[in-house]
């Protein structure tokens, strides 16, 4: 069973339709890249995956459970935020809390609802997390002293620190220069390895082949084409695919 069952997900804005009918799954472990022109409603798609916006039509289902149905979509507040921590989100921008640490930013969440002991361990496994991040010095550093790529990695690290079943990408690296991109492209490559379950929207074709197992070529709001990431970038079966990849290739 996979991981993720997206079924037939819409999403209008002032009667503008976004989203048209997105269906894809995703297996345990698997990374998948979502390509397209801006304004093909990738990041729509996500937002609808996190729960920052809600579908008009649809499911959504985690390890087999639904978590969302647009039939009966779910207000309550505290249920929204359960249903969140099924997904990590990685936003363009960083969005750290500028009066907050590093480490800080990343046990923030976890420690709202950590008990005795747990808070110990929650702090732990914030530094481990930004150790793997490669920001072992830079754990009391405040976000205005970081880069911008090592803003983004403490980012990534928030978004594990809550365990997610999957993590999500919004173009991880739009906001920075070519070497900050490296770096955390690198650090997305390694969680790729160990097998952590991504979906990862990107403008960076070359990483998408190399890194995704699948890929998802999305045009005005549908899904044009999707399968193996080598296939569809390599050798792309629709002329709208193909257009778009040599555009970006240019």
């Amino acid at each position: 069973m996979p991981i993720l069952e997206v079924k037939n997900l819409k999403k209008k804005f002032d009667n503008v339709e976004i989203l048209k009918g997105i269906s894809f799954d995703l297996e345990e472990g698997q990374t998948i890249s979502i390509i397209g022109s801006s304004g093909s409603g990738k990041t729509t798609l996500l937002r609808c995956l996190n729960f920052l916006e809600t579908a008009d039509e649809g499911t959504i289902s985690v390890r087999g459970e639904t978590l969302f149905d647009a039939q009966f979509p779910t207000t309550d507040a505290s249920q929204l935020r359960e249903k969140r921590l099924h997904f990590g989100l990685v936003f363009q921008q960083f969005n750290l809390f500028p009066q907050y640490t590093a480490l800080e930013n990343v046990t923030l969440a976890p420690l709202l609802s950590a008990q005795g002991n747990e808070k110990e361990n929650v702090i732990e496994r914030g530094k481990q997390l930004l150790n793997h991040m490669g920001l072992s010095d830079r754990m009391d550093n405040y976000p205005h002293q970081l880069s911008g790529g090592q803003q983004q990695r403490v980012a990534i690290a928030r978004a594990l620190a809550l365990k997610p079943d999957i993590l999500c990408f919004d173009e991880p690296t739009s906001a920075l220069d070519p070497e900050l991109t490296g770096e955390v492209l690198k650090v997305i490559r390694k969680l790729a390895e160990k097998k952590t379950t991504m979906i990862i929207v990107t403008h960076e074709m070359a990483f998408a082949r190399d890194v995704a197992d699948k890929a998802i070529f999305m045009d005005d709001g549908i899904i044009l084409e999707q399968g193996s990431a080598k296939e569809l970038i390599d050798n792309p079966r629709e002329e709208r695919t193909r257009q778009f990849l040599s555009g970006i290739n240019k």
